[in-house]
């Protein structure tokens, strides 16, 4: 089973942790802004994923895997995470990234 994390600069944030593998990840990019982080993540046993609310006050959360939408393959979680972006529509793309996302 797989699942999308997202993170969004500024806002909030979702941390691998114990029990996920990272498969990919990629940067939506909004007419050439970096609006949001997804990585596709294979469930490897049960966990809680960290979710850090970057507006202060910084919160974090621990989200039971079980809340998240999973996903039977790699290939079906990318068809929803374009589905997300409504990649195609106005000046939007999803770019394959390897760099973590750095919040400022």
């Amino acid at each position: 089973m797989y699942v999308i994390l997202t993170s969004k600069p500024g806002q909030f944030r979702t941390e691998l942790v114990e029990g996920l593998r990272r498969v990919e990840s990629a940067d939506y990019l909004f007419f050439g802004r970096c609006k949001a982080r997804f990585v596709i993540a294979e469930v490897v046993s049960d966990c809680r994923v960290t979710v850090i609310d970057e507006v202060p006050p910084e919160t974090v959360n621990h989200v039971p895997i079980k809340f998240f939408e999973k996903f039977a393959s790699v290939e079906r979680a990318r068809k929803a995470m374009r589905e997300l972006v409504h990649e195609g529509d106005a000046d939007v793309v999803l770019v394959p990234t390897s760099i973590p996302l750095v919040s400022s």
